[in-house]
């Protein structure tokens, strides 16, 4: 009686990931590994790949430095909240959510107009004397609009993890000599790798797919996988090559998403001597 239970109150779920998570990865996998023109199977497409490993390469590497200062904002962040009283941590959660609510192309047009040229703040560099600066347009634009965008998914799993060391292994540890740095990294960051893995994971599979932040804060020169799909399919009217990037990018994911997910595993619960 509960195993029909179980499967009858599954049965949305299944549903829903059926339409709109496996049928899509279906259809995404028919158009790479199949000829625009006759609709027959070939690996020709993937084939094609060969001439944007160098942009996927760079796609990783924007996604991999923004996860790392993530990280490193992040942490601190959910670290103090989870070492607040009940209603300050469900006040600091709801303001770590809230620019989540807004969206993200107006929380990145919003960057575009604080970086440009004539914006806010070169505006305010000019006026006391340092100087117009070239902040728009620039690698490092397109990094600091990832970690603005994707920097609560940063911290929400770090203060999920953080929240819930059971405080009776710091005073054990303080018991034991330990002086606050050693129990923070014989105790507190042992403890939180599962947050800081899950994070990272959650930080860089939105990065390494995104187009919109590269083509707005990003120079012609800033040129993500995210935007060689999205030129396929709306400019290069060859929708069978951009569903094969799309298929070694979502290959890529998975693969990265089960090492973080077997690391967190294997790290759950562990302490360091």
């Amino acid at each position: 009686m509960k195993k029909n239970n179980s499967i009858l109150l599954s049965t949305p779920y299944i549903l829903w990931m059926l339409a709109f998570t496996l049928i899509p990865l279906g259809v995404v996998a028919y158009y790479a590994l199949t000829d625009p023109a006759t609709g027959a199977f070939t690996l020709g497409n993937l084939k094609d790949l060969n001439l944007y490993w160098g942009v996927l390469w760079e796609s990783i590497l924007y996604s991999l430095i923004s996860a790392f200062i993530c990280l490193l904002l992040g942490y601190p962040v959910a670290y103090y909240i989870a070492h607040q009283g009940v209603v300050a941590q469900k006040i600091l959660y709801m303001l770590v959510m809230l620019p989540m609510c807004m969206s993200f192309l107006l929380r990145t047009l919003a960057w575009v107009g604080l970086l440009q040229d004539t914006g806010i703040i070169n505006s305010i560099l000019d006026a006391v004397g340092i100087g117009r600066m070239q902040l728009i347009r620039t690698p490092g634009a397109v990094v600091l609009g990832m970690v603005y965008n994707y920097l609560p998914y940063m911290i929400l799993p770090l203060y999920s993890t953080i929240v819930k060391i059971n405080p009776r292994l710091i005073e054990a540890a303080e018991d034991l000599g330990c002086n606050t740095f050693q129990v923070f990294r014989r105790v507190t960051l042992p403890l939180s790798v599962p947050g800081i893995l899950s994070g990272i994971t959650m930080v860089f599979v939105p990065a390494v797919s995104t187009f919109y932040i590269s083509q707005k804060l990003g120079g012609t020169d800033t040129v993500l996988i995210g935007d060689v799909i999205e030129r396929q399919f709306k400019q290069g009217n060859n929708p069978n090559l951009g569903a094969a990037l799309s298929l070694v990018l979502m290959i890529l994911v998975f693969v990265c998403t089960g090492i973080m997910n077997r690391f967190g595993a294997d790290e759950e619960g562990g302490v360091i001597a």
